[in-house]
């Protein structure tokens, strides 16, 4: 398809509407719960065809689940912010009665016995489950575009990437086709996708919301994650789902101190990314003291390379000989080098994770916020292996998670969200915190959304796909 991408193909129904919005809606009787599903599922059918974000749509559960919800609301019975609100759910997590494919057709087809502990912690606010969105197969992968139901297609341009491996959760959101969705992040697979598709993701602490009924990737890398139009329904999402109402720490007045990452020395940087994300730093008027890690080019990226590899086999290994006709190749390739792998040079990595780890906590108690761009290159095309980053041409992966993968070593909390578009594609700022510090997180990230709402990024695209 050749085309103008117009807002009225792309934006679904929950496009510029908040949580906040959607709740003030609720409670005074403006809309009802079974209304807002409705208008998700009118969304989803015209846009979905388009851009391939959902596995399936549970219509009946869903509706019925509204029904609920309205009815406690009118009762008397408030769960609070998500009450009534339709969720996506990314394809790996277990939602009980419904099959969880991972994105491949490898693996036995069994309903879920029980709801993952992020779903029933969703259910108890009241929150209406809406969907299961693509993923990359296995969730192992940063483009989005290798899955057994199809690449999961960016909304500002089809014939690209959403990015992964939570790309249809991130193109869910962005297309306004429901307010929330669930991730998981692993190297970066929440924040890829939300960069490149330009909307909010947040990877938080490690272990702080539960990873229980979540399919593994890399078990000590693994994060539960979530998409969000705005910082504050990020937040607010994020304190229901780590059941806490307040972060543990306040922000320091008037301003809490940053410090710039200096993203060349992580990995390949496309120079126009980098400029969007520090003019938005600016124009928030936010000084930020600039920070070498002093590692060479990629060392921090084949770190964690390594100790991904190494679990990803380990998840796999006794089911591997069944994959052969049914798994992607490049996703059976590189779960494979997994084998490849010594003891050794696993159990190095971890100490040097360890090392690593202690450096990002010496400089977290200098600043309160790291800030670096979130992705060193806009969204790529389909199938495109090696893009062309300032007239270099780079592995997608590492262009994609060289500045990602790090806060998974250190299990820091991470937030992206958009600063502007290259050649009309979203870019995103990536803004990282000691655990229990994630209001200065907020704070900041609030400071620059509002400083840049004045400027968005345009919305009417011109595709090839």
């Amino acid at each position: 398809m050749t085309g103008i991408i117009t807002e009225s193909l792309v934006d679904g129904y929950f496009t510029g509407r908040s949580l906040t919005t959607l709740g003030r809606d609720l409670r005074s009787g403006r809309t009802t719960s079974a209304a807002l599903v409705e208008h998700a599922l009118q969304s989803i059918a015209r846009i979905d065809p388009i851009v391939n974000a959902f596995v399936s749509v549970s219509a009946d559960a869903a509706c019925a689940a509204a029904r609920v919800a309205d009815a406690e609301l009118e009762s008397g019975l408030d769960r609070g912010p998500l009450h009534g609100i339709p969720v996506a759910i990314k394809d790996i997590i277990d939602i009980v009665g419904q099959v969880t494919s991972y994105g491949s057709d490898a693996r036995p087809s069994h309903p879920a016995t029980a709801d993952a502990d992020c779903i029933a912690t969703l259910r108890a606010a009241g929150a209406v489950i809406i969907g299961k969105t693509v993923l990359h197969e296995f969730a192992y992968g940063a483009t989005g575009d290798r899955s057994a139901h199809g690449p999961s297609r960016n909304p500002h341009d089809p014939g690209r990437i959403s990015g992964g491996s939570s790309g249809g959760s991130a193109v869910a959101v962005a297309a306004g086709m429901v307010p929330l969705a669930i991730g998981t992040d692993t190297a970066g697979s929440v924040r890829v996708p939300a960069a490149l598709c330009g909307v909010v993701g947040f990877k938080p602490a490690f272990d702080a919301i539960s990873t229980r009924g979540v399919f593994p990737l890399a078990p000590t890398l693994d994060h539960v994650g979530l998409f969000a139009r705005s910082v504050g329904d990020a937040a607010t999402a994020y304190r229901i789902l780590a059941h806490t109402d307040t972060d543990s720490d306040a922000v320091r007045s008037p301003l809490s101190p940053a410090a710039w990452i200096e993203p060349e020395a992580l990995g390949p940087v496309d120079p126009r990314v980098a400029d969007r994300a520090i003019a938005a730093v600016r124009a928030a008027g936010i000084s930020a003291t600039s920070v070498d890690l002093r590692r060479g080019r990629g060392a921090l990226f084949e770190l964690f390379t390594t100790l991904q590899a190494s679990e990803v086999y380990a998840v796999h290994a006794e089911a591997r000989e069944t994959y052969d006709d049914t798994v992607d190749p490049s996703v059976l390739a590189r779960i494979d080098r997994g084998a490849e792998i010594p003891a050794w040079r696993y159990i190095h990595a971890g100490t040097e994770r360890t090392r690593f780890t202690r450096e990002i906590e010496c400089l977290l108690e200098r600043f309160d916020v790291l800030m670096l761009p979130t992705a060193g290159t806009v969204a790529t095309r389909l199938g495109e292996s090696h893009p062309d980053i300032d007239g270099t041409p780079y592995e997608v992966r590492a262009a994609l998670l060289a500045l990602t993968s790090p806060w998974n070593l250190t299990g820091s909390p991470a937030l992206t969200i958009p600063v502007g578009a290259v050649e009309g594609l979203p870019t995103g700022l990536q803004l990282v915190c000691a655990p229990g510090r994630e209001s200065a997180l907020w704070e900041l990230a609030g400071q620059i959304e509002a400083a840049i709402a004045a400027t968005p990024y345009p919305r009417r695209l011109t595709c090839d796909n």
